[in-house]
């Protein structure tokens, strides 16, 4: 794909994935036009930062954008620990979510402008976010340009290996409900796949691990309701992007935020959008 995912896929308009996070609880599912069910930890995303998300932020660095924040956990922890740090996402129930948590979020995609970009220290890609925009080479490039030279990127890759691109829809199969609208690009991508990608691209891995947790693997509904859990494993890797000698870029200093939606919690320091 040569060219940029729209900027609000129907995600954005995902009405059982709003009422998800406003209630906190699924099941949600992405639901392929085949019918497959890849589920959604809604339950997760809602409560606060786990062990496994506290050791990936324990790895940021500087300014950090959570891109597909979801309902903000992520950001509330980096806030808590007096770190900048911005959520971006494309659902309205998302940002409000996040800014319910006192912190700044904006409702934009990551392949629309972005304040301070080119100047963030590290980017997360969080909960399969990685898949944002069904194109995992043009979300590398984009985060690349946003990302200031030598910067981080934190991806969480998929429990398989495996490079899928795909057509999906948010769906509540308790309920019977798919999100309005067409189908959207989604991609899931293992580690092996990711870093071959990022190789070629000109990132260098920095690191790789694999965490015990619950997976988000295959699942039918009955299998879902009838609760029969798998035990599984988080995946996640570590880039960096370019230095400023490679890209012949000059450093750009750390970056700044605001967010129109949510003030910064008092702890933080003024920032201003560019």
């Amino acid at each position: 794909m040569s060219t940029a995912p729209a900027a609000r896929p129907a995600w954005a308009a995902a009405d059982p994935y709003s009422a998800a996070l406003r209630t906190g609880r699924g099941p949600l599912f992405l639901r392929r036009t085949d019918g497959w069910l890849l589920p959604l930890e809604v339950e997760r995303w809602c409560a606060r930062a786990d062990a496994v998300d506290r050791a990936v932020l324990d790895r940021c660095e500087g300014a950090v954008l959570d891109v597909g924040c979801g309902p903000g956990r992520l950001v509330a922890e980096l806030a808590a620990r007096g770190r900048t740090a911005l959520g971006i996402d494309v659902s309205e129930a998302a940002v409000e979510q996040t800014a319910r948590l006192g912190c700044p979020a904006l409702r934009r995609s990551v392949f629309e402008p972005l304040p301070g970009e080119g100047r963030w220290d590290t980017v997360l890609l969080m909960d399969g976010n990685v898949g944002i925009g069904g194109d995992p080479r043009a979300l590398l490039r984009r985060i690349a340009r946003i990302l200031r030279p030598g910067g981080l990127l934190l991806a969480e890759t998929a429990p398989v290996d495996i490079e899928e691109r795909t057509l999906v829809q948010v769906v509540d199969v308790a309920h019977d409900r798919a999100a309005p609208g067409d189908p959207f690009p989604w991609a899931r991508i293992g580690t092996p796949a990711l870093l071959r990608l990022a190789v070629r691209a000109g990132w260098r891995p920095a690191d790789q691990w694999t965490t015990d947790q619950w997976t988000t693997g295959q699942w039918t509904a009955d299998q879902w309701t009838a609760g029969q859990w798998t035990a599984g494993d988080r995946r996640f890797v570590a880039l960096r992007s370019r230095t400023a000698s490679s890209s012949a870029e000059p450093p750009k200093r750390t970056a700044v935020i605001s967010s129109q939606r949510a003030r910064k919690p008092s702890g933080d320091s003024p920032v201003a959008d560019r």
